[in-house]
């Protein structure tokens, strides 16, 4: 059988956004109007996607090619991903969050919790490296604190998601952090430093309006403290606290300052913290193993009688962790990245963004197309290393024409890119957030400041000039 080769054709600018029009559509009336799963309504998209390319010449192992490359790049990111599900899961069982959430109850003065929140979120971010993982680990642990103090989850999670994101962008051991330098071609240690022109406000913005929220919120002085003892109880009743609980979260700390790789440091941290479940803890082999694949339940606890006096605070806080838990979080990266490729393929976003560079003709209006490119990228892949990646191969000879550092590209797409997923509800940030953090992403939107305060400041300082790094004279020349 004779095998016959089809005719490729370009894209006219009209063809290649049909798909974005089309996730709009279907996004827009499918998942938020009737409440229907992302997931469906991405594949849709990758449908009309890979028929515009069919239908222009390509095959379809040329789109299936596409996806897998995709998906071959985003593999070790959702090995992590999965690491951590087994990672929260053995923190569990093995008591290292339930400590920190019995200190927490204890110790954390509930008019200052939510800045507190967001600079120990910020702190274990910039020393693990991973936004994902800080959340995942003491976010979730802070957020069992707030359901104990009976304070507003939105605004915990808004907290918690700001400290995780400006934590991962100012360490050098994010891979985000990583790729958008390595993308724009700056150097590593420059990038970050130049972060903080549009971080840094975002940061002071951030310690400010939490303190002040804390200090203006009315909290019930008669009711929280029973609630609290009997959360404090409960985890007593469970679990035995000693300093040796908490060696996972110094293991991981250590192997991120040591530059170690993330999922063997992972592994050991849940090991050790396997361990301390089955020698403090007192669960079997069998109760630890499912807990690490599909999570932590009241049922495996011995002492029952105890279980059905505890509050239903402690079933929201206990009940989590796990691999199976991050099985909804990889099946929406699947249908992003068959998006994803299934637009690469005929070079959809190329084209795209090709046309909005037209008429850029200064650096505000250079910046502020990078934003909204970024977001778009961001909006359509639900991936947030695509939307670092892609702008700087796009735009960065536009920069260096301009005169600019490199620098300038690699913040612009950090601000408008990784930052901005979790606050984007069907992106796969922003449905593991709202997992991990139990509070829907539209709810925690407007008090995740950061996410949202860099592009602010990315457009003030385009438009005055400040905080715009230029290339050195002889090579703009």
């Amino acid at each position: 059988m004779t095998k016959v080769t089809r005719e490729k054709r370009e894209l006219s600018f009209f063809w290649a956004i049909v798909p974005v029009f089309a996730m709009i559509l279907f996004l827009g009336v499918g998942y938020i109007t009737l409440n229907l799963r992302a997931e469906p309504m991405i594949l849709l998209s990758a449908a009309v996607a890979s028929g515009i390319a069919y239908f222009h010449g390509y095959s379809w192992h040329d789109i299936l090619d596409a996806i897998v490359e995709k998906l071959a790049k985003a593999m070790p990111a959702l090995l992590i991903l999965i690491s951590v599900g087994f990672l929260i899961g053995a923190w569990m069982i093995g008591g290292t969050i339930p400590m920190m959430v019995y200190y927490g109850l204890k110790y954390i003065d509930p008019s200052y919790f939510y800045v507190a929140a967001f600079l120990l979120t910020a702190l274990t971010a910039t020393c693990t490296g991973t936004s994902w993982g800080s959340a995942g680990t003491i976010g979730v642990a802070l957020m069992g604190v707030a359901v104990g103090l009976n304070l507003s989850l939105p605004i915990a999670a808004g907290a918690v998601l700001s400290g995780a994101y400006f934590g991962d962008k100012c360490s050098p051991l994010s891979d985000s952090t990583n790729l958008a330098s390595i993308a724009a071609g700056s150097s590593l240690y420059a990038h970050i430093a130049h972060l903080f022109w549009t971080t840094g406000p975002g940061f002071i913005i951030c310690c400010i309006a939490y303190t002040v929220i804390g200090l203006n919120q009315h909290i019930g002085h008669v009711d929280t403290p029973e609630r609290i003892v009997e959360i404090t109880s409960a985890l007593e009743s469970v679990y035995d606290f000693n300093l040796l609980v908490l060696l996972p979260p110094i293991v991981v700390l250590a192997g991120s300052i040591l530059r170690q790789p993330t999922i063997p440091v992972l592994f050991l941290a849940s090991v050790i913290a396997m361990f301390c479940a089955a020698i403090f803890q007192g669960f079997s082999l069998s109760q630890i193993c499912e807990t690490v694949i599909g999570g932590f339940n009241l049922s495996m606890i011995p002492n029952q009688e105890a279980v059905a006096t505890f509050p239903p605070d402690v079933a929201k806080l206990l009940e989590r962790g796990g691999m199976v838990a991050m099985m909804n979080t990889l099946v929406i990266c699947f249908c992003a990245f068959a998006l994803a490729g299934s637009m690469s393929v005929a070079h959809s976003l190329e084209i795209i963004i090709s046309v909005f560079l037209k008429g850029v003709k200064s650096v505000f209006r250079l910046i502020a197309t990078t934003l909204v490119s970024t977001v778009l990228i961001c909006g359509i892949t639900s991936n947030g290393q695509l939307s670092v990646l892609l702008p700087g191969e796009m735009f960065k000879d536009t920069y260096r024409k301009f005169g600019l550092a490199p620098t300038n590209l690699s913040r612009t797409a950090e601000d408008a890119g990784t930052v901005v997923e979790p606050i984007l509800p069907w992106t796969a940030a922003g449905v593991y957030m709202a997992t991990m953090l139990g509070v829907p992403t539209l709810e925690y939107l407007p008090w995740a400041f950061l996410n949202y305060t860099g592009m602010i400041f990315a457009l003030i300082w385009a438009a005055t000039g400040i905080g715009i790094a230029r290339l050195p004279k002889k090579e703009a020349a």
